[in-house]
């Protein structure tokens, strides 16, 4: 891959969604066809129906799309092709001298709408309770077929591949040294990042560490017990491993996106239809903000992603990324790279220190924070800001 071609140069990169999109949105949502109310009082049938349709009577009537697309549009977006594929990024950088360049990958159901609260804190931190000390450059990309990016036309395009455009990427901007982050999706490809350990990476930070034994997570994968020579050694553990448990007997939507992405046409025509599925899986917070409880995320938050998943119809080219992953989701990886470690205590499963030492040979830091999920640049912000400014601090 040469940078020095036209095909690979870095370009500016705009964007406008006309208002008949937006009037085509809303007239699709309030011509919904809605199923009947579900037969239990609970989640466990799936997105509850007066939940979506709260959101959307909401997202037809009151939500505003234009004020998240100005805030991104206020913010620096460049395209550039690598390995045949255009790949969209933010590019924030610093006033201060010695920032820290940092790239920080989404996952799903994300974007870089995900990431937008950590922009400013995290390259102006005197602005925000920092010291100049404290300030990162911020790359902050779209995962192919998500968002901006590119959508791929064949097959090829997992998190190892993902892993290794990253660091060209980051070799064309011309960081000579610089560090990595990513939660869901994100934290795969930032630990194949610390694998492949590309020129000028000096280290990463996970919100969703690969740090499983293999040989637990193979066996809770398939459903059997533990393998006799497995032992369990504290609280710590035994909770993860039942968190892993739980996951796994209810990772059906992933099974789905790995299996069958491209059964999932309707998506591409049912704004709502994208919602509830949207809202589903994983952490419950998401859908919280259409229910009886609201905290940390706004409504506008969650309809700002689904919206741009909308617009830039890639609801089908974005699941396309689990039937490309052929590892393990939690498993160690193999990293031998400093490793900061934030566990989160909504977070799929809270991974033991003993697991990540085990699994990040070069561990530098681990903390378990008070509150925050899945999504915790998104929904927790200024605690995340704070693990990045300590946990990356040794690497500057």
């Amino acid at each position: 891959m040469s940078d020095t071609s036209a095909s690979t140069a870095i370009r500016p990169f705009t964007f406008e969604f006309p208002e008949a999109e937006l009037e085509d949105l809303r007239r699709r949502i309030e011509a919904t066809r809605w199923p009947e109310k579900e037969t239990v009082t609970d989640q466990s049938q799936g997105t509850q129906l007066a939940t979506i349709q709260e959101l959307a009577r909401y997202w037809a009537t009151e939500y505003d799309w234009r004020k998240i697309e100005a805030k991104l549009k206020a913010l620096p977006h460049f395209i550039t092709e690598i390995d045949g594929l255009d790949i969209h990024f933010i590019h924030v950088r610093s006033k201060h001298q010695n920032a820290l360049p940092l790239i920080v990958t989404h996952g799903w159901p994300g974007s870089v709408i995900a990431q937008l609260k950590i922009i400013e804190p995290l390259t102006d931190p005197t602005a925000h309770g920092g010291d100049a000390s404290d300030a990162f450059h911020l790359v902050i990309p779209s995962m192919p077929g998500y968002g901006f990016s590119g959508k791929p036309t064949t097959t090829g395009w997992g998190p190892e591949r993902i892993a290794r455009a990253w660091g060209e990427l980051m070799k064309r901007l011309g960081y000579t040294k610089y560090v990595a982050q990513g939660g869901d999706w994100g934290a795969i490809v930032t630990d194949l990042m610390g694998v492949h350990a590309p020129v000028g990476l000096v280290g990463i930070h996970t919100n969703m560490p690969a740090a499983v034994p293999p040989a637990i997570e193979a066996a809770i994968a398939a459903g059997n017990p533990l393998p006799s020579d497995v032992t369990i050694d504290n609280d710590d553990e035994k909770a993860a491993v039942d968190q892993l448990a739980f996951l796994y007997r209810h990772v059906a939507y992933a099974l789905l996106l790995g299996s069958r992405p491209q059964s999932l046409t309707a998506f591409a025509d049912s704004p709502v239809g994208l919602a509830a599925f949207m809202l589903d899986p994983g952490p419950e917070l998401i859908s919280r903000s259409f229910g009886e409880q609201t905290e940390s995320l706004t409504r506008d938050d969650v309809l700002d992603n689904i919206t741009l998943f909308w617009l830039t119809n890639t609801a089908v080219s974005a699941a396309r990324l689990y039937a490309e992953n052929k590892r393990p989701f939690f498993g160690a990886k193999g990293v031998t790279l400093p490793v900061a470690v934030s566990v989160f205590p909504d977070e799929l499963y809270q991974a033991p220190k003993s697991w990540a030492e085990q699994a990040y040979p070069n561990l530098i830091h681990y903390n378990r924070l008070p509150k925050g999920g899945h999504f915790p640049a998104w929904e927790q912000p200024e605690l995340f800001v704070e693990e990045l400014r300590w946990g990356l601090r040794s690497l500057r």
